[in-house]
C-alpha cells in the first residue's frame, strides 16, 4: 500500500497539473459517475494530503476524497507543459517515473482512450490523470471531509505541505514548526493512551497518519525500539526522537519520490542504493543485521509482516522511563 509519502507526491502533482484550472471528470468504468457530474466542469483549487488520503477542493466547495489502498494508483500525461511522475501508487510494478515536456506527444489531442478499469478521469487543457483501482473514490461535502479527518492522527509530513504551501501562497513562515510541535504533542498523547505494542500501534492511523509498513519497521528500528514494547511504557525522550526520525524519513521520502532509510555508512559497498540498500530490515528476514552481528527476523502481526533485529531491538527488562 503506498505509503504517506506517495500521498504528498500525488497531491502536489495534482496542484501542479490542474490547479486552478476548470477540469472534466467522468469515470470510464462507470462505478463513479454519479459522483463524477457532481464535479464535472468545476475549478480545481486544491489538493492536499493527509495520512494515506488525497483530497481534492473544488470551486463547488465539494471535495474528492481518494484512498489508493492496495492496488490503486493515479496514472498522468499531457502535452509539452505536463513535468511530474507518469504514475504515483500502486502496484509497486507500475512505480514512478518522471516525465517532461519533452517526452510529451508532439501532436497532444487530450487524453489516450482509457486502458482498463479507470475509476476516475481527469481532464484540463493540458494534461489528463486516470485513478484505477482505489479502495475508496467519492464526494463529499465540508462536514463530511471533517470527519474523515477527524479519524487521523497527526501526519508527519504537514510541516512539509506547508513549506510547500508557503512557496506558493501566503503561510506564516512560524506555520510549519508550529505544526511540527503540535504533531508531537498529538502523537505522544496517543501513544499514551494504549498499551498496544508499539509496533502494531504505529499502524493505527488514527494514532499517527501515514506510516506504513516500511517506515513502521525502519523507523523502530533506526531508533532501536523493540517492536514489543507498550506503546505508554515509550518515555517522552523517546517518542519525540521517534517522532522527528519519521518526519525525516518521510519527508525524504517526498523528496526522492522511494523510501530510502540507510545511512551511507551502512549500506554494502559494490550495490546501488536502491533498492539493494534502501532498507536496515524491511524484507530483509534471514539476512545479516547491518549494524550487528545478529540475523534480521519477521513475523506477522495483525495480518501485516513485522521486520525487525532482536539484537538491535532488545526489549528492556524493566520499565521504559
Amino acid at each position: 500500500m503506498p505509503e504517506g509519502h506517495s500521498l504528498h507526491r500525488l497531491a502536489r502533482q495534482i496542484d501542479d497539473v490542474f490547479g486552478g484550472q476548470e477540469v472534466r471528470i467522468s469515470s470510464p468504468q462507470g462505478r463513479f459517475s454519479v459522483d463524477a457530474e457532481r464535479i464535472d466542469g468545476e475549478q480545481l483549487d486544491q489538493a492536499f494530503a493527509k495520512g494515506k488520503q488525497l483530497f481534492c477542493r473544488f470551486s463547488n466547495d465539494l471535495y474528492l476524497r481518494v484512498h489508493l489502498g492496495l492496488y490503486g494508483a493515479f496514472s498522468f500525461g499531457g502535452d509539452s507543459h505536463f513535468v511530474g511522475a507518469s504514475s504515483i501508487g500502486a502496484p509497486r510494478k507500475i512505480g514512478e517515473k518522471e516525465v517532461s515536456g519533452d517526452d510529451a506527444p508532439v501532436d497532444y489531442a487530450g487524453p489516450p482512450e482509457p486502458v482498463g478499469a479507470v475509476r476516475a478521469r481527469i481532464v484540463s487543457e493540458h494534461g489528463w490523470a486516470d485513478l484505477r483501482g482505489p479502495t475508496a473514490c467519492e464526494v463529499l461535502d465540508f462536514d463530511q471531509v471533517q470527519i474523515q479527518l477527524s479519524k487521523l492522527g497527526p501526519d508527519p509530513l504537514e510541516r512539509a505541505a506547508l513549506d510547500f504551501q508557503s512557496s506558493r501562497t501566503q503561510v506564516s513562515s512560524d506555520a510549519p514548526q508550529a505544526a511540527l510541535e503540535a504533531g508531537y504533542k498529538e502523537f505522544r498523547r496517543n501513544l499514551a493512551r494504549t498499551k498496544t505494542a508499539i509496533g502494531t500501534t504505529l499502524m493505527n492511523q488514527s494514532v499517527i497518519s501515514g506510516v506504513g509498513n516500511i517506515y513502521r519497521a525502519e523507523a523502530l528500528f533506526r531508533n532501536r525500539i523493540s517492536p514489543e514494547l507498550p506503546a505508554n511504557q515509550l518515555s517522552a525522550q523517546k517518542s519525540k526522537r521517534l517522532w522527528l526520525d519519521i518526519v525525516s524519513v518521510m519527508e525524504d521520502g517526498v523528496r526522492d519520490g522511494k523510501i530510502i532509510t540507510t545511512f551511507p555508512e551502512d549500506r554494502q559497498e559494490g550495490l546501488p542504493v536502491w533498492p539493494d540498500n534502501a532498507y536496515y530490515v524491511y524484507q530483509r528476514q534471514g539476512m545479516s543485521c547491518r549494524r550487528c552481528s545478529g540475523q534480521i527476523s519477521m513475523t506477522e502481526v495483525a495480518a501485516r509482516k513485522l521486520y525487525w533485529c532482536p539484537k538491535c531491538q532488545k526489549l528492556p527488562r524493566q520499565k521504559d522511563k
